[in-house]
């Protein structure tokens, strides 16, 4: 790879869902993020990402563009990986560097209170040819063509096309499979609100988030989080008696959106001279069967693959930011890269790599506190994790995960330098 350098970008508040930013559609709540990013420097790419789908638009990164009137003759096209949609966009913008792009502002966003609800096909099919009959001889034989299987609306669900779950249900299966418990659950919660609160507390986000809406900071984090409070929670997925996901340890559907800087050494001289930035020495990207494998389990195939690929082992890595999609996902991942016989015989990775540093993990919260706008999340967790890393020594490394909906997952590998 030539060389690549992510440099931390700036973000919305996250929010829960009908909370502070429930009124801006993707585009309203992208465009102050990227006006106050082009307000440091001009970017060259942009390449912007949101998961929910509208019908009022197909490239997003371009209304945003046109909207927040930045320079109309830059390229800017849209992509979509579930939650590891900014993130692939970083890797994106990685191989564009070494073309014609200098400095590419990526991020992603996701309006999660203004999700669109729409008609069936069948009603779409049956209003169409009512709309284009000619005569009203016509209109009336479409009328009468209606059938009333069709008439109802189309309510989007958080839930996997294929297996027809849940990301909530299928995770709760691999809770089960890897024998992770409540109790193992509800303490990651409990470590990544406090982290998240302390981190706040002491202005670690003031420079990452930019106010909208008069809205300054995660809405999220909670300073009153106990382990005896999050135990009283019922689960939310698995109601016979055996659940141990809920509410409380996975992450909340969240409003919000993000950016980060992807810049090749002639990009870095665009931007401020004191700002901060890491290194990207490499990234994998896998996918798994959904049908034989956990929804969630990509990253315990990438991680592997990636510290192979470098030599090292997992005590190596400085720092980890792994994704909270739910506590369990997180339990269930670190398991399976700990266990030898995964390692040989499921990713071909023919050496353990150790036990997992979990003191190094999140040192600012992660997802189930800070939340999770499917497509700001990449960006949010590589900017938080790119001014973590650049704080510590020259030569350090840090592992950057996300789990995401379909079987797939994304994990980069950055050095401080």
């Amino acid at each position: 790879m030539h060389p690549t350098y992510l440099i931390p970008g700036l973000r919305t508040p996250f929010c829960k869902v009908d909370g502070p930013l429930k009124g801006f559609d993707a585009i309203e709540m992208s465009v102050p993020v990227v006006q106050a990013m082009a307000a440091v420097a001009k970017p060259d790419l942009m390449i912007w990402g949101t998961v929910i789908p509208s019908l009022r638009w197909s490239n997003i990164a371009r209304e945003v563009l046109m909207d927040a009137k930045l320079d109309e003759t830059m390229p800017a096209y849209s992509t979509v990986q579930a939650c590891s949609t900014s993130m692939v966009g970083v890797f994106q913008a990685s191989g564009l560097l070494s073309g014609y792009a200098l400095l590419a502002m990526v991020g992603g966003v996701e309006a999660m209170s203004q999700v669109q609800i729409g008609l069936t096909q069948g009603l779409s099919n049956w209003l169409r040819a009512v709309m284009q009959a000619r005569t009203f001889g016509r209109r009336l034989d479409a009328i009468g063509n209606i059938k009333f299987k069709d008439i109802r609306l189309d309510i989007p669900s958080v839930k996997n096309r294929s297996t027809g779950k849940s990301m909530g249900e299928h995770c709760e299966e691999m809770a089960k499979r890897w024998k992770v418990s409540r109790e193992a659950q509800d303490r990651v919660a409990y470590e990544s609100h406090s982290r998240a609160v302390k981190a706040m507390s002491r202005g670690f986000f003031d420079d990452l988030i930019i106010s909208i809406n008069g809205t300054a900071k995660d809405g999220i984090p909670r300073a009153d989080s106990t382990p005896e409070k999050l135990a009283t929670l019922k689960p939310a997925f698995d109601r016979s008696g055996s659940g141990t996901i809920t509410a409380g340890n996975a992450s909340p559907l969240t409003d919000g959106a993000a950016a980060i800087w992807v810049a090749n050494e002639q990009g870095l001289a665009k931007l401020p001279t004191n700002a901060v930035h890491v290194k990207l020495l490499d990234y994998e990207m896998v996918g798994v069967d959904i049908f034989t494998e956990g929804l969630l389990m990509a990253p315990a195939y990438a991680i592997p693959r990636l510290l192979a690929r470098h030599g090292l082992m997992l005590t190596d890595i400085d720092l980890w930011e792994i994704h909270e999609a739910f506590a369990a996902q997180l339990h269930c991942n670190i398991a399976a890269i700990e266990n030898e016989s995964f390692l040989r015989e499921k990713v071909n990775v023919n050496h353990p790599l150790g036990k997992f540093p979990w003191e190094r993990l999140n040192p600012n919260g992660g997802s189930v506190a800070i939340g999770h706008p499917f497509g700001a999340t990449g960006a949010r967790i590589l900017s938080q994790a790119t001014k973590e890393l650049a704080a510590m020594g020259a030569g350090k490394k840090a592992i950057v995960s996300i789990c995401a909906d379909g079987g797939l997952g994304t994990v980069a590998l950055l050095e401080n330098v």
